[in-house]
């Protein structure tokens, strides 16, 4: 006889699949004991930067009981973002580049959009289910718990990667208060590959798994709110906001194949703008081409600093 908990998880993993996600793996709600030594020594040797929110709720962090009232499980799920086309394949190097998860809309409010959904359809068909959604909003390491479900292991640029669909997706979690079936972890498929270390072109990879924030220029991009560095000039390789080197170096990701979200397709005019028309951006194009878009995090000012950096 098939029991609840078994009834219960396939329902979610086929929900999962109804919404458009790639995949969804489960994992027990409890303190992340491995993880706690990293996080620590990763805020001990300042690699994180301005983000001074990554020191905030370290205990929430590696636990999401305290986030989560009698949670019990987490349910992590990934969302593909990989576009059809991308600004290098059709200007080359005449433009320059955002991160592609930037292309279309904001991701926070695309997924969280289908966690509510998730969550009210858990509520309608299971019972009476607490949890809440997360997606980057709050101290949870997302990753970790991803890893956990069996959903990819964290490779050597930090990011986690998957055999079946490479690494450009979201990470989102339900932590709900249902005992569910678990999945296992799966094993790391790295190698002695280190293609992303030595194509970082900040060097921000400082050793296998390990990214000091505070060098990347994800990071110098979008967080921080100074000048940057004028030793990092000439080491941007045209990124204007983001950056997709480490990801678009791993061998995983010849396996990641075009999203089918039409909330995360380009304005028509991203594609098609070169390095000039980027130069000359104004602040009305900015709002049409972006609105909506995750490069507002940026501002318009952030952005024009960022393109008179790398002219």
């Amino acid at each position: 006889m098939i029991s609840n908990k078994e009834k219960y998880t396939k329902f979610i993993k086929s929900e999962a699949v109804r919404l458009g996600f790639l995949s969804c793996g489960i994992s027990q709600a409890g303190f992340l004991e491995q993880e706690a030594p990293r996080l620590e020594a990763w805020l001990k040797n300042n690699a994180h930067g301005q983000m001074a929110y990554m020191e905030n709720h370290f205990d929430k962090r590696l636990d999401p009981t305290l986030l989560v009232e009698d949670s019990k499980s987490v349910i992590s799920l990934l969302l593909n973002y990989y576009p059809e086309e991308t600004q290098a394949g059709l200007l080359g190097d005449d433009t320059f580049k955002i991160s592609k998860y930037a292309y279309g809309q904001d991701y926070h409010f695309v997924i969280k959009e289908k966690l509510k959904e998730f969550l009210f359809s858990i509520q309608e068909n299971i019972g009476e289910v607490s949890g809440r959604a997360f997606v980057d909003s709050a101290p949870v390491l997302d990753k970790a718990w991803a890893s956990k479900g069996g959903l990819g292991w964290i490779g050597k640029n930090s990011n986690l990667l998957s055999k079946q669909v490479g690494s450009f997706f979201f990470i989102a979690e339900l932590i709900v208060d249902l005992d569910l079936e678990y999945d296992n972890a799966v094993t790391d498929h790295c190698g002695s590959c280190t293609k992303c270390i030595d194509a970082c072109p900040t060097e921000a990879i400082v050793a296998p798994y390990v990214v000091d924030g505070s060098k990347c220029i994800s990071y110098f991009t979008i967080e921080l709110k100074d000048n940057i560095p004028s030793e990092m000039k000439g080491k941007f390789d045209d990124w204007a906001f983001g950056c997709d080197v480490c990801q678009d170096v791993c061998p995983w990701n010849r396996f990641s194949k075009s999203h089918s979200e039409p909330l995360f397709n380009p304005h028509p005019d991203l594609l098609s703008m070169t390095k000039k028309d980027w130069e000359e951006i104004t602040e009305d194009t900015f709002k049409a081409v972006f609105k909506n878009s995750a490069v507002k995090r940026t501002k318009f000012g952030g952005l024009q600093r960022n393109i008179d950096f790398l002219k």
